[in-house]
């Protein structure tokens, strides 16, 4: 039997595992947008001290063991009429897929986004080809919104879509 999971707010000192775990995923096509080299360990720093207090944007770590396991971020849309919407960036770490991991992750922060003042919507772009996580995300309600066809440069020849997907925490003004 696994140790259990345990969810909490991202530290600073977290950050250079996560960027670790972050780069071991993105070197993986079709998972991240981001490629290793994109993802700095200061600017993971800079996002966790920006959401300590999570009253804007929430930084999770799920941790088993006192190693951690996966992170999720939601982040704010920067202009006042995308305000009421977060972006939601997951990463399950490597060996710890298909555990649970993300749906505890997920399942947290939709529930901070359904108590937080203002947000109304969280967003996501997911690889067409990520299967597993598509399923995660609709089995929690999301939906597709759009498709973006070839969004995704893997190499110079091969291009894959990206599907947004939406749920709303909050109903819509009619």
């Amino acid at each position: 039997m696994r140790p259990e999971v345990t969810i909490r707010d991202a530290r600073v000192e977290d950050a250079a595992e996560l960027g670790s775990a972050e780069r071991r995923v993105a070197a993986r096509p079709g998972f991240l947008a981001s490629r290793p080299e994109e993802i700095l360990d200061e600017a993971l720093r800079a996002t966790i001290r920006r959401f300590t207090l999570g009253t804007e944007g929430q930084y999770l770590v799920a941790e088993r063991d006192g190693r951690l396991v996966g992170h999720a971020v939601v982040v704010p849309m920067a202009l006042a009429a995308t305000r009421h919407i977060v972006r939601l960036t997951i990463v399950v770490h490597p060996g710890a897929e298909r555990q649970g991991i993300g749906r505890r992750l997920l399942s947290s922060l939709i529930e901070w986004a359904r108590a937080a003042p203002g947000v109304r919507k969280i967003e996501l772009n997911v690889r067409s080809t990520n299967a597993g996580a598509i399923a995660l995300y609709r089995s929690l309600g999301f939906e597709e919104q759009g498709r973006q066809r070839e969004r995704i440069c893997i190499d110079e020849l091969t291009f894959i879509d990206d599907l947004e997907m939406g749920l709303f925490v909050k109903p819509t003004a009619s």
